[in-house]
């Protein structure tokens, strides 16, 4: 397969290649509009998964995970979609079935989702930087949602606590300029905060926000 710049050239197959076997898969595409001549150019690589031990190092565990798909994924985020405080992943695919749903079943820990409500900022709060003071730890995030091809992760925060019961100290730092600070605030919650508020409002699962 070839893929130059220009579209509407043709590139023929290296001299000496031999024919292609179609009943191993085999094509050979000279144009990179490859649509119009009804073939999926994937080559069914399989996705992989990497888990970080220790902040440093990545093992494969595309295997034991169930991960190692050939649906030739095309997009990936993150989301808690049970509201168990752990972030499960979705991967939209070609093949294999459109949408593959891992749950996260890792040991449950302690976490904060905090979710932006922008007055003088933007409604969601896309750009701002939040900063969690967690005993001597400071945590800081930043609210840009994962937007990838044909994918977008929700618009919210989400910290790892550990063992912490809650965050001493949250600290917002909003894209209009104002910095807000708020807490403590409770671990294990979904909490919306509003800019400029005094207080944070704890959002119920299942229920819709207030305007």
């Amino acid at each position: 397969m070839s893929q130059p710049f220009d579209r509407g050239c043709e590139v023929p197959a290296p001299a000496g290649a031999g024919e292609p076997d179609p009943t191993l898969g085999e094509l050979w595409v000279g144009n990179p509009l490859m649509i119009s001549q009804l073939h999926n150019l994937s080559c069914y690589e399989r996705n992989r998964a990497y888990l970080n031990v220790g902040g440093k190092n990545f093992v494969d565990a595309s295997t034991i995970t169930g991960t190692d798909s050939d649906g030739d994924g095309r997009a990936i985020f993150g989301a808690d979609l049970n509201d168990d405080g752990r972030e499960d992943i979705v991967v939209r695919q070609v093949g294999g079935g459109p949408l593959l749903v891992f749950e996260n079943r890792f040991p449950q820990k302690s976490w904060l989702k905090v979710s932006l409500r922008g007055r003088e900022s933007n409604r969601q709060g896309i750009g701002a930087r939040l900063i969690a003071h967690v005993g001597t730890q400071r945590i800081v995030r930043e609210l840009w949602p994962i937007n990838t091809f044909h994918s977008q992760a929700p618009a919210y925060v989400q910290f790892g606590l550990g063992s912490q019961t809650q965050v001493d100290e949250l600290t917002i730092q909003w894209p209009s300029g104002k910095e807000q600070k708020l807490g403590p605030i409770p671990a294990n919650r979904h909490v919306r905060i509003l800019e400029s508020a005094a207080e944070f409002e704890t959002v119920t699962p299942g229920q819709p926000f207030k305007p």
